[in-house]
């Protein structure tokens, strides 16, 4: 009895301390994408034209082009280190700039010299998201007890939407409380002052997790590969290409429906602002909640029949849900939000384990950080611009954004046919 209650702190520790770095990586996400009008009047002045071309070309690499270079770095770490050191480097390297921000000198006292410091946090930054998610991922899924690999994956997606909730409340807790001179002079630094906090507690967490048994001895035994990059590109292209597709998916459903969504509702549908972010909040808190359920039933019926679910039901369900919100009602609205989270919360709470068990250990990481991010850079955050464009080429139909939904659908599920049911399988 005593060894048990033992293996279930274990596990209990292992699974916060796996996605406690993911809830740090989508705070300043989202807090960053708050405060982003805020921001770029402090340090992006419309008279300096220096620092117009740092802010549009800095930041989009860091939203993108370091992305993938991240899941490079940490996947070499993670593959030959362990995924322990890779995981306490990244949670790092995402605390220290979060922090360092909130204490960045602006336009005003140094020039552009303010948005050269930013762009170069903000690229370190996007190193760190390049291997926390995979990381996580690979992380959780390797430590889950039998039969538990994909309950204890779905909390990594779990925590992102954890994240994300909490730095829209401090967002909002700031926005009241301060007057809006309040917020520009000093309010906005507070989110970000705020995550070394949580870079901290997240630290914490993970100073004592420990890599899987199997993988440690892999580390022991010295059979990690040289360059797991070289062997990843020379032996597993064919299962990257099937995750690269089932996370465009994943990408179109999480930017269009979460990140989107709102502003689409209030510049589309002319819904009140307040309105469209309320039934978000309300929609992330009811898919947090159901996500490690699917997870849990990913282990008992099959991964691919989740998923299969998830995606037929976007297919199915998309155009109605769609329509339902041209009702304009809060109500409505409310419903299609939670319906369209219960088929992403299906999505959520199996892609953790299925892309984990599509790689060997000794490339896990490496697979997993260049698939999804290179993934995530072509569809994810692409996904609100080209759905503008959809709808812009259109003639203004609103209805566009709906029709990339169902085809990623459609192009996952083609996918997922000819991807092994991998539940029962033991990791390599």
């Amino acid at each position: 009895m005593e060894k048990q209650n033992t293996q279930e702190k274990i596990d209990r520790r292992s699974l916060i301390a796996g996605f406690s770095g993911n809830i740090l990586e989508w705070y300043d996400f989202t807090v960053y994408g708050f405060f982003a009008t805020v921001i770029g009047t402090q340090f992006f002045p419309q008279e300096d034209k220096i620092a117009q071309l740092l802010s549009t070309f800095g930041i989009f690499a860091a939203g993108y082009l370091m992305r993938p270079i991240g899941g490079i770095i940490f996947g070499h770490i993670g593959d030959k280190q362990g995924r322990k050191k890779a995981l306490l480097i990244s949670i790092l390297m995402m605390a220290i700039p979060t922090t360092l921000i909130g204490f960045l000198p602006t336009h005003a006292s140094i020039g552009w010299y303010s948005a050269l410091l930013l762009v170069i946090l903000r690229l370190l930054q996007g190193l760190s998201v390049g291997g926390e998610f995979t990381g996580s991922i690979s992380f959780l899924v390797e430590k889950a007890p039998t039969g538990k690999r994909g309950f204890f994956g779905s909390w990594t997606t779990f925590g992102v939407f954890g994240g994300m909730l909490l730095g829209a409340g401090i967002a909002a807790i700031i926005t009241a409380v301060f007057t809006t001179k309040q917020v520009n002079d000093f309010g906005w630094r507070i989110p970000f002052l705020l995550g070394a906090v949580i870079g901290i507690a997240g630290l914490y967490l993970r100073k004592d997790m420990s890599d899987d048994e199997r993988f440690k001895k892999i580390m022991e035994e010295k059979r990690t590969y040289k360059i797991p990059l070289t062997e990843f590109f020379a032996h597993y292209k064919m299962q990257s290409f099937k995750i690269i597709m089932i996370s465009w998916a994943f990408g179109v459903s999480v930017y269009l429906i979460f990140i989107f969504l709102p502003s689409y509702l209030h510049t589309f549908l002319h819904i009140k602002l307040d309105d469209a972010l309320s039934i978000h909040t309300i929609a992330i808190i009811f898919m947090m909640l159901i996500i490690p359920f699917f997870g849990y039933l990913s282990d008992k019926i099959g991964r691919k029949v989740v998923l299969f679910i998830s995606l037929i039901g976007f297919v199915v369900f998309s155009y109605p849900l769609f329509l339902l919100m041209f009702e304009k009602t809060f109500w409505a609205i409310l419903v299609a939000m939670l319906l369209f989270s219960i088929l992403e919360g299906l999505f959520q709470g199996v892609i953790p384990a299925i892309m984990t068990e599509a790689f060997p250990a000794k490339v896990r990481y490496t697979g997993l950080s260049v698939s999804y991010n290179i993934a995530l850079a072509l569809f994810g955050g692409t996904t609100p611009l080209v759905s503008v464009w959809l709808i812009k080429i259109s003639d203004g139909n609103v209805m566009m954004p709906v029709y990339y939904l169902i085809g990623s659908a459609i192009i996952a599920i083609i996918t997922l046919l000819f991807m092994p049911e991998t539940y029962k399988k033991e990791l390599d």
